[in-house]
């Protein structure tokens, strides 16, 4: 190197100063690439995608080639400043000249190139991989060498180099990325996005109509009655059973009913043939396993039934697509049943609404962990009959019963106590 002029070495020791940085940036702006966005460009053919994504799919070579890269490159910086050192001021400048190049790597090979990267990582690490592609390739033998004696030290701890291509997203995580999206994802994709993430916390308990408000075709009555309640149902499936939903037989569509109805010959007999045997559904499965349950048994309606086989209630598949993309109906009279605004800000919610329900329309924070309607919490808070009048506070909700049937809560005046539980628009009484 001494017959080398000193204006060479300066500009060779500022390209090994620039080879680092290269190397130090390049390593944060691949390890920061985001994977799911990564995936898609590659998907759509970026071949600067497609090479950083093979090169990220072992990531102890591309340490290993990054760090022999910066390694050389260090080492002849350091042995090119200390001949610079040397030439212009003896000892004392070959004993500066390490000092001064470590505060220049520091500065100029290290932080502020990783930092570039850090805030670009797709800037920085999707053209690097053009020049690692190939130099992984060039070297490949060197590198299964340094990773055959790096991952042998790392297994005597129980770490693999497989592990750590796992990219996989916890259910929580998902939830946190989505509701992080911004302005990226529209709010109410996001809150259907969510919805979907939730379906797997809830049971068909959280949404089901419970059995003694399942209304149904009734075999024990005159056929009159029958007739009328044909006629005057709102849904499209109608329960069938005799005199009690306990002896149930089964669902019956009153689209078939009604052709009969239309050719006069809709009787009891032709009824019970139309008949579809009933779709149990045992409690606690989750929403998000019901839905493929239905869509597999090519079924809209269920029955839930405890572990003694009784029914509970009824589920339909629009239930669950509700919780999914919200109520259907945009009528305010029938967004939210049995429940209803007084004017002084209070809300009357009948004993057998859901506390789920409550809390995804008025944006309440009831617990929901134990008892699934309204009756039930109030009930397991007492742990006594509940009687009219009686006030109690539950999670900050002032709730009083004003009116039980059977032992059972008919009827409750529930009162936020912070501006935390703001209501939506609420049918009126009366």
């Amino acid at each position: 190197m001494d017959d080398i002029p000193l204006p060479a070495l300066f500009g060779l020791l500022l390209a090994l100063i620039g080879l680092a940085a290269f190397f130090a940036g390049s390593e944060t702006g691949l390890m920061m690439l985001n994977r799911y966005r990564l995936k898609h460009a590659a998907k759509q053919g970026k071949r600067s995608a497609q090479l950083a994504q093979s090169l990220l799919k072992r990531p102890d070579r591309l340490i290993g080639l990054i760090l022999l890269g910066n390694v050389l490159s260090n080492t002849l910086a350091a042995s090119v400043a200390l001949v610079i050192g040397y030439r212009l001021g003896g000892e004392a400048g070959a004993a500066i000249a390490p000092l001064a190049l470590t505060f220049v790597l520091l500065i100029f090979g290290e932080a502020a190139p990783k930092t570039l990267a850090a805030l670009y990582p797709e800037r920085v690490g999707l053209p690097s991989a053009y020049v690692f592609w190939p130099l992984q390739r060039l070297l490949y033998p060197v590198l299964v060498l340094v990773n055959l004696l790096s991952n042998g030290l790392l297994r005597l701890f129980g770490v693999g180099p497989e592990d750590a291509a796992q990219h996989s997203l916890s259910a929580e995580e998902l939830r946190s990325v989505v509701a992080e999206a911004g302005a990226m994802i529209p709010q109410r994709h996001q809150r259907m996005l969510l919805s979907i993430l939730d379906l797997e916390r809830a049971t068909v308990e959280d949404i089901m109509i419970p059995r003694n408000e399942i209304v149904g075709i009734d075999l024990s009555e005159p056929w009159e009655k029958t007739l009328e309640a044909i006629t005057a149902s709102s849904h499209t499936r109608l329960p069938v059973f005799d005199g009690s939903i306990d002896e149930l037989k089964g669902v019956v569509h009153l689209r078939k009913l009604v052709r009969l109805a239309v050719a006069n010959e809709l009787r009891m007999e032709t009824l019970l043939q139309l008949v579809r045997d009933p779709y149990y559904i045992p409690e606690g499965t989750p929403l998000n396993q019901q839905l493929l349950n239905f869509q597999d048994q090519k079924r809209r309606i269920g029955f839930v039934v405890d572990e003694y086989g009784d029914i509970q209630g009824l589920v339909t598949l629009e239930d669950i697509l509700e919780e999914v993309v919200g109520e259907f109906t945009s009528d305010p009279a029938t967004r939210i049943k049995n429940v209803y605004l007084d004017p002084d800000g209070s809300v009357l919610v009948h004993g057998s609404v859901t506390v789920r329900s409550l809390n995804r329309s008025l944006g309440w924070k009831l617990p929901t962990g134990g008892p699934k309607t309204l009756n039930g919490l109030v009930l397991e808070k007492l742990q006594e009959l509940p009687k009219p009048g009686r006030r109690l506070e539950i999670n900050n909700y002032q709730i009083e019963i004003t009116d039980t049937r059977a032992n059972a809560v008919k009827t409750a005046r529930i009162r936020p106590l912070s501006a935390m539980a703001a209501t939506t628009a609420l049918p009126s009484r009366g």
